[in-house]
């Protein structure tokens, strides 16, 4: 108990690494087309959208939320930005 360092909280208390992630992700948002990535990123043929769907399907059966529409494939409605 003689540490006086401030701990390093990892996890879901990784503040450090929540800051660096926001950071990136307001970053990203402001300087990229992010229409031009969502396009790239489409699906390129119906074998890679069923592929694409059922990976999304796996990663919501997992979700903690326990949303209808988290086991849904409906995208959640937006929210003005404050």
């Amino acid at each position: 108990m003689g540490n006086t360092e401030k701990p390093d909280v990892q996890g879901e208390g990784n503040y450090d690494a929540a800051r660096r992630y926001r950071k990136d992700v307001n970053d990203f948002v402001e300087k990229e087309d992010v229409e031009k990535a969502a396009h790239e990123a489409a699906p390129k043929s119906p074998d890679e959208q069923r592929e694409m769907d059922e990976a999304e399907r796996a990663g919501r059966s997992r979700s903690k939320g326990g949303k209808e529409r988290d086991m849904s494939l409906q995208p959640e409605p937006k929210t003005p930005r404050q």
